[in-house]
Protein backbone atom coordinates (compact mmCIF):
# COMPACT_ATOMS: atom_id res chain seq x y z
CA UNK A 1 0.00 0.00 0.00
CA UNK A 2 0.98 3.39 -0.61
CA UNK A 3 2.77 5.03 2.54
CA UNK A 4 4.13 8.47 2.64
CA UNK A 5 6.07 9.53 6.11
CA UNK A 6 7.11 12.36 7.10
CA UNK A 7 10.20 13.42 8.84
CA UNK A 8 9.95 15.17 12.26
CA UNK A 9 9.29 18.85 12.32
CA UNK A 10 10.84 21.14 14.93
CA UNK A 11 10.51 24.67 16.74
CA UNK A 12 12.64 26.87 14.27
CA UNK A 13 13.53 30.87 15.29
CA UNK A 14 12.26 33.45 12.42
CA UNK A 15 15.12 33.70 9.79
CA UNK A 16 16.37 29.86 10.58
CA UNK A 17 15.89 27.07 8.57
CA UNK A 18 14.88 23.57 8.44
CA UNK A 19 14.69 20.25 6.28
CA UNK A 20 12.27 18.09 5.71
CA UNK A 21 11.92 14.93 4.18
CA UNK A 22 9.02 12.08 2.88
CA UNK A 23 9.94 8.79 2.21
CA UNK A 24 7.45 7.03 0.00
CA UNK A 25 6.92 2.85 -0.77
CA UNK A 26 4.09 1.02 -2.16
CA UNK A 27 4.26 2.66 -5.81
CA UNK A 28 6.33 3.62 -8.78
CA UNK A 29 8.20 6.59 -6.99
CA UNK A 30 9.80 7.43 -10.44
CA UNK A 31 6.63 7.88 -12.15
CA UNK A 32 4.86 10.58 -9.85
CA UNK A 33 4.92 13.90 -9.16
CA UNK A 34 5.23 14.84 -5.77
CA UNK A 35 4.07 17.96 -3.33
CA UNK A 36 4.17 19.22 -0.16
CA UNK A 37 1.21 21.10 1.51
CA UNK A 38 0.81 23.08 4.56
CA UNK A 39 -2.20 23.62 6.85
CA UNK A 40 -1.60 26.48 9.11
CA UNK A 41 -4.01 27.01 12.43
CA UNK A 42 -7.29 28.31 11.49
CA UNK A 43 -6.39 28.01 7.79
CA UNK A 44 -7.24 25.35 5.03
CA UNK A 45 -4.34 23.44 3.69
CA UNK A 46 -2.82 24.67 0.91
CA UNK A 47 0.11 23.61 -2.08
CA UNK A 48 3.13 24.70 -0.74
CA UNK A 49 5.51 22.97 -3.59
CA UNK A 50 5.38 20.46 -6.27
CA UNK A 51 7.65 18.53 -8.75
CA UNK A 52 7.62 16.95 -11.62
CA UNK A 53 8.31 12.79 -11.33
CA UNK A 54 11.78 13.70 -12.78
CA UNK A 55 12.57 16.57 -10.76
CA UNK A 56 13.09 18.65 -13.71
CA UNK A 57 10.53 21.01 -12.84
CA UNK A 58 9.14 22.80 -9.49
CA UNK A 59 6.67 25.07 -8.95
CA UNK A 60 5.71 27.12 -6.07
CA UNK A 61 2.65 29.31 -4.24
CA UNK A 62 3.85 32.89 -4.19
CA UNK A 63 4.43 32.78 -0.08
CA UNK A 64 7.37 30.93 -0.67
CA UNK A 65 8.02 31.40 -3.58
CA UNK A 66 12.28 32.15 -3.32
CA UNK A 67 12.56 30.44 0.47
CA UNK A 68 11.26 27.23 -0.25
CA UNK A 69 12.90 24.28 -2.72
CA UNK A 70 11.83 21.19 -3.06
CA UNK A 71 13.76 18.19 -4.38
CA UNK A 72 13.33 14.61 -4.95
CA UNK A 73 16.08 11.49 -4.73
CA UNK A 74 14.44 8.78 -6.78
CA UNK A 75 17.28 6.28 -5.89
CA UNK A 76 15.78 6.88 -2.45
CA UNK A 77 12.87 7.41 -3.16
CA UNK A 78 12.66 10.15 -1.19
CA UNK A 79 11.21 13.92 -1.62
CA UNK A 80 12.81 16.91 0.15
CA UNK A 81 11.58 20.54 0.72
CA UNK A 82 14.47 22.59 2.47
CA UNK A 83 12.64 26.07 4.40
CA UNK A 84 14.82 28.94 4.86
CA UNK A 85 14.21 32.16 5.92
CA UNK A 86 11.40 30.73 8.22
CA UNK A 87 8.49 33.37 8.71
CA UNK A 88 6.04 32.48 11.89
CA UNK A 89 3.22 32.93 9.08
CA UNK A 90 5.21 29.48 8.07
CA UNK A 91 3.70 27.73 10.96
CA UNK A 92 1.71 24.74 10.33
CA UNK A 93 1.73 20.83 9.98
CA UNK A 94 3.81 20.20 6.73
CA UNK A 95 2.08 17.12 4.57
CA UNK A 96 3.81 14.90 1.94
CA UNK A 97 1.39 14.02 -0.67
CA UNK A 98 0.89 12.35 -4.20
CA UNK A 99 -1.98 11.86 -6.67
CA UNK A 100 -1.97 8.38 -8.24
CA UNK A 101 -4.83 6.94 -10.97
CA UNK A 102 -7.29 9.93 -9.83
CA UNK A 103 -6.48 9.33 -5.64
CA UNK A 104 -4.87 11.88 -3.65
CA UNK A 105 -2.61 9.74 -0.72
CA UNK A 106 -1.16 11.87 2.20
CA UNK A 107 1.47 11.33 5.39
CA UNK A 108 0.41 11.92 8.39
CA UNK A 109 2.41 15.01 8.48
CA UNK A 110 4.71 16.94 10.48
CA UNK A 111 4.43 20.00 12.81
CA UNK A 112 6.81 22.95 11.83
CA UNK A 113 6.79 26.14 14.17
CA UNK A 114 8.83 29.57 13.21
Amino acid sequence: QVQLVESAGGLVQPGGSLRLSCAASGFPFRDYAMSWYRQAPGKERELAATITSTGGTSGYTDSVQGRFTISRDNGKNTVYLQLNTLKPEDTAIYYCSTMIRGERYWGKGTQVTA
